[in-house]
């Protein structure tokens, strides 16, 4: 594709798991492109999937049916495909279409037959116009904020342990975990570097139990307020995942304040991974922040006056208000995907601990600026 013109780029199933998080991620690598989003009520309607697709370079096709009726699933994943194939034909549109499709398009399950007919039908018109065709040929996504019981069994565990709930394992069976995050910037460089047809990401592999072992084990870790290991990419999007179901109830989390004749002490954080702490002051009125981040794990905790730590998940509109005070230290975890900021609210100098799972790096330092009341 031509990355010196301004691209038209349409995501289908933008409000899903994927969807959200290509959003996210052509936000953070900074495209100025102009971004169409399809959901269901897009393609319910024929004219508003025609007017969606007129004129897109590319097309990142998300949309689709994991869970419910056998037929249901099967039909649905088949006809969104073919919906979408003739709304370009009927507009004369040849956009580059990167597919989201499954490891599952290869077993006799109505899931996979509907997965792999929608595959069959995207290469089959890009055969016959000459379009580009990328088959992303998925395991196991999972990543924050997906929908339990539905997007994945690490949405489900992590939603369930959030709750204190007792998750039960069904079938012991193989899991090869991807995030999605590495899925949506595969979608991208498909589309930049002109991939063309199947493409099979790995993940890391895994049984149920030992997935339902590990993030017990990081909720059992931070709740007794220690920080779990964070040796591994992998164990920090899992903790990023679970905290994503923490938040916001989690928080503002209490610390114990020790006094005697000496003076007050506590502990602002305890970890075995390492990280970097460092503190800040800051005038009355002033705010600092409005950034976000993918990965990091960032503790804010005020030592000395009164803040407001305000927060807002990308795409919403809600912002999230965290009122905080050095005479009782409580903290804060940002989650990921969050903007947010910190402002002093009192008369006096503002004094904040931040600690973070990473030692900054000028080159990847994980922050892109978002304004928190810019929705």
């Amino acid at each position: 594709m031509h990355e010196d013109r301004r691209m038209k780029i349409g995501i289908t199933g933008s409000e899903g798991l994927i969807g959200w998080h290509q959003r996210a991620y052509l936000k953070t690598i900074g495209v100025d492109h102009e971004i169409r989003l399809a959901n269901r009520a897009t393609f319910k309607q024929p004219g508003l999937l025609t007017e969606f697709v007129i004129g897109l370079d590319a097309i990142i096709h998300l949309a689709g049916m994991n869970r419910g009726d056998d037929a249901d699933i099967e039909a649905t994943n088949t006809a969104l495909a073919r919906d979408l194939v003739a709304a370009c034909e009927q507009t004369g549109t040849r956009p580059f279409v990167v597919y989201a499709n499954s490891t599952h398009q290869d077993r006799d399950t109505a899931y996979g037959r509907g997965k792999r007919a929608a595959a069959d039908t995207f290469r089959r018109w890009a055969e016959q116009c000459g379009a580009g065709f990328a088959n992303l040929i998925l395991p196991h996504v999972f990543g924050e904020f997906g929908k339990p019981f539905y997007n994945s069994v690490v949405s489900t565990f992590c939603h369930q342990l959030a709750r204190q709930e007792t998750p039960q394992i069904i079938t012991d069976g193989d899991l090869e975990l991807l995030h999605v995050q590495d899925v949506v910037a595969q979608c991208w460089q498909a589309i930049r570097e002109n991939q063309r047809g199947d493409i099979r990401m790995q993940g890391v592999g895994m049984k149920v139990s030992e997935l339902l072992r590990h993030l017990t084990e990081m909720r059992d870790c931070y709740q007794a307020m220690v920080m779990p290991p964070l040796v591994s990419a992998l164990d920090v999007r899992l903790f990023n995942t679970l905290r994503s179901y923490l938040f916001p109830a989690h928080y503002p989390v209490a610390l114990t304040l020790h006094s005697d004749a000496r003076g007050s002490l506590f502990e602002v954080v305890k970890s075995n991974s390492g990280g970097q702490v460092f503190m800040s002051t800051t005038h009355p009125g002033i705010t600092r922040g409005n950034h976000f981040h993918t990965r990091k794990v960032e503790r804010f905790l005020v030592a000395s006056g009164e803040a407001d730590i305000r927060l807002r998940k990308l795409f919403s509109g809600e912002v999230i208000i965290f009122k905080v005070r050095g005479e009782a230290p409580s903290y804060v975890d940002i989650p990921t995907f969050y903007t947010h900021h910190i402002t002093n609210t009192g008369q006096s100098e503002l004094v904040t601990l931040f600690w973070a799972n990473e030692i900054f790096d000028p080159v990847d330092p994980d922050t892109f600026p978002e304004r928190v009341d810019a929705a």
